[in-house]
């Protein structure tokens, strides 16, 4: 049988419920991939006076600037240094556009809402932690966009 002929796929791809997953040291976290605009090599960024610790600098992509923030900062993690394997994955939410940088992206999965937890009751409220997402064998961090990028007024200065 051909897809052709197949009645299920059709041009309406259901994206609900899919995540891209990178790694930042041995941990894999996901983002839902409707915030996902594109991913890029490590280029040249620009550092910026006055901007919050996490923001690295900016980046012109397509004579578009692009706020660069450091997950591994913004985590509070131990920060390394960027070499050619770091990538950035270019993000929007809200008509803002902000790029981030990880050491790897692995996947595009599709995670159902039954293989989500909520964040632990350690976490904060109104956190950068949306979930624990199952796939698999695999544990992922589901990261909410909203809050990761809660700066936003910040990054919209750079844009302008």
């Amino acid at each position: 049988m051909s897809f052709e002929d197949d009645d299920m796929y059709d041009d309406d791809v259901n994206t609900d419920n899919i995540y891209l997953t990178f790694s930042i040291e041995k941990e894999e976290y996901a983002l839902y991939v409707h915030n996902v605009i594109e991913i890029v090599k490590l280029q040249k960024i620009i550092p910026v006076p006055d901007v919050v610790e996490y923001i690295t600098g900016v980046i012109n992509l397509r004579g578009k600037v692009i706020p660069v923030m450091d997950i591994r900062k913004r985590f509070k993690l131990p920060t390394v240094e960027y070499s050619d394997r770091t990538i950035i994955i270019v993000l929007e939410f809200e008509n803002v556009f902000t790029g981030i940088a990880v050491d790897k992206v692995n996947d595009v999965i599709e995670i159902l809402p039954a293989n989500i937890q909520p964040p632990s009751q350690y976490s904060n409220d109104n956190g950068v932690v949306k979930g624990m997402g199952k796939k698999d064998e695999k544990a992922l961090i589901i990261l909410d966009i909203s809050f990761l990028l809660n700066s936003k007024k910040n990054f919209a200065e750079l844009q302008k």
